[in-house]
């Protein structure tokens, strides 16, 4: 028996437009592997997309894959993950299962207040399937409270449970105040637990707690400026008789620049990245600079960034984006505030910053009135299933809208 472990896909995660085709292209290049390596069945354990309504695009190349292993005779099951995953039901999932491009193996019935998961048969190998969706903020709780493990762990031959969710005896030190669940929700005596949701890349044998491997295939492809640190690179497992091995997914080369920027002014800064770049050549590689500390003179805004990114892009570089969320400057100092609730803090933020900056024209009375109207302008949220370019005129109608902000 060998089979194909993937998770969290997230196809359509990167928005700018240099950046927007690498998940689809992530995962066209698993499945060619998976095709090439002969697999005789895929697992997908949730986020396929990064939403549950992905676009067209995105979708296009999805299904053209997924077409290609229904025609290859390779079966694919999948569960929903908290991205793809949809309280209204409206889920572009049901649509491709519809289509009979995979399987959803998180079904069952609802008996005397239990969950009852039933199992899906692979037919070629007789592998016995089933798995619990992924909800955001751990909202999945509840179906593993209710779970029904009687009829799941007697159940005799090879057996795979699918689950999307992080696992409190295997957190990492960056997950620490993340929404988990204890090992002992999962049912027992499965043979293989392919894990998705955590993004990274680990494998757990439990066998002497009456588990089998556990494992976390990571993201076929980084989905954030940190993931880009991290992990570079994307992948998937592939499981051939109890052997695991992970095979990587290098779409582009990925070099991390960070520096401590402490005491430093703009210009010595921008002398330390440039000194940094001189004696390196970035063919086709992302390239990401962060950057944190105090600036002894200046603010983060003097940094010329621009000779940065154009030697960077003259070095044949593919893309460039920087962080200076971590990067202050001693023009603000350091805010203390006590507040009971959400909006006492967000006064207490904007009387603490009034006046730092000079505006022309503008009383500090009205200036905190444009700060609060750009604070509210900019926390609109995106409807479900809302188009991006409806969302964004949405918010441009709400800015023209306002006195503070015309």
């Amino acid at each position: 028996m060998k089979f194909a472990h993937l998770a969290d896909c997230h196809i359509g995660s990167w928005r700018d437009p240099k950046l927007r085709h690498i998940s689809t292209e992530a995962f066209a290049r698993a499945i060619d592997i998976c095709i090439e390596k002969e697999v005789d069945f895929i697992l997908i354990a949730g986020d396929l997309f990064q939403t549950s309504l992905p676009a067209i695009e995105q979708l296009k190349g999805a299904v053209e894959k997924l077409k290609e292993l229904k025609d290859q005779g390779i079966p694919v099951y999948i569960i929903a993950g908290s991205h793809d995953f949809s309280p209204s039901g409206k889920t572009m999932l049901d649509v491709l299962e519809s289509a009979g491009l995979f399987i959803n193996v998180a079904q069952g019935s609802v008996e005397d207040k239990q969950l009852r998961l039933n199992f899906t048969i692979d037919p070629k190998t007789g592998a016995k399937i089933t798995g619990l969706l992924g909800k955001r903020a751990g909202l999945d709780r509840l179906y593993y409270e209710q779970l029904a493990r009687e009829n799941l762990e007697e159940e005799d031959g090879y057996k795979i449970f699918m689950f999307h969710a992080a696992l409190e005896e295997f957190k990492p030190k960056d997950l620490e105040k993340a929404v988990v669940h204890p090992l002992s929700l999962l049912p027992r005596r499965f043979n293989y637990y392919a894990g998705g949701h955590v993004h990274y890349v680990k494998q757990f044998d439990k066998k002497e707690e009456g588990f089998g491997m556990i494992a976390y295939p990571g993201p076929l492809f980084p989905n954030s400026f940190k993931e880009l640190e991290d992990l570079q690179r994307g992948g998937f497992y592939i499981v051939e008789d109890d052997r695991i091995e992970w095979h990587p997914i290098q779409i582009y080369n990925v070099h991390s620049i960070s520096l401590e920027c402490n005491h430093k002014t703009a210009e010595e800064v921008r002398e330390m990245l440039l000194d940094e770049i001189k004696d390196k050549e970035f063919n086709d590689t992302i390239v990401t600079i962060r950057l944190s500390g105090t600036l002894e003179a200046g603010k983060p805004s003097d940094i010329n960034f621009k000779d940065i990114f154009t030697m960077l892009y003259d070095k044949s570089a593919y893309f460039v984006m920087k962080n200076t969320a971590a990067l202050t400057t001693k023009e603000f100092e350091e805010i203390k505030i006590e507040a009971k609730n959400t909006e006492e803090i967000e006064d207490a933020l904007i009387r603490e910053h009034l006046g730092q900056i000079k505006m022309d024209n503008l009383s500090v009375e009205k200036e905190k009135e444009l700060v609060k109207a750009l604070v509210r302008a900019l926390s609109i949220e995106k409807e479900e299933g809302e188009r991006q370019a409806d969302f964004e005129e949405r918010i441009r109608k709400e800015v023209k809208g306002n006195e503070f902000l015309e």
